[in-house]
């Protein structure tokens, strides 16, 4: 939910509770104006494999999935997500889906417990892309 705030508004709020929130936005891109719908889903309601997301991924073009490097938990859960949408969104057609990983909290180093090596090899290996970023910064 930071992120995806700080994305939406430029600003950094540090505490969210645990809602799932659809967010809409316009953004100009090369000239374009992009409306972007947004589908945040806490961790905690992403641990569900159940029809509710299904419907999300089939509502979905594209993912942003976001772990913290600060909790291996969050990032070792990401295979197995990855293979879920992939399944769901390639099983009904040849396109490739874009599915993006991003390592958060980069500003925390000292808590660092996934390196950035170790997002960049997950992202090679799963043909995802990858970035690190911090929603505090």
């Amino acid at each position: 939910a930071a992120l995806t705030v700080r994305f939406l508004t430029r600003r950094f709020i540090g505490e969210y509770g645990d809602m799932e929130f659809i967010y809409s936005h316009n953004l100009t891109v090369d000239g374009r104006e992009i409306l972007f719908h947004i589908w945040d889903v806490p961790n905690s309601q992403q641990a569900e494999e159940s029809s509710s997301e299904e419907k999300r991924i089939q509502w979905a073009d594209s993912f942003v999935l976001v772990y913290s490097i600060c909790d291996r938990a969050s990032f070792n859960i990401l295979p197995l997500k990855i293979q879920f949408i992939k399944a769901a969104k390639e099983g009904q057609s040849q396109e490739k889906v874009p599915i993006v990983i991003v390592g958060n909290k980069r500003d925390l180093q000292h808590q660092r417990e996934v390196s950035s090596e170790e997002g960049r090899l997950l992202a090679l290996s799963l043909d995802c892309g990858f970035y690190e970023v911090s929603a505090a910064e």
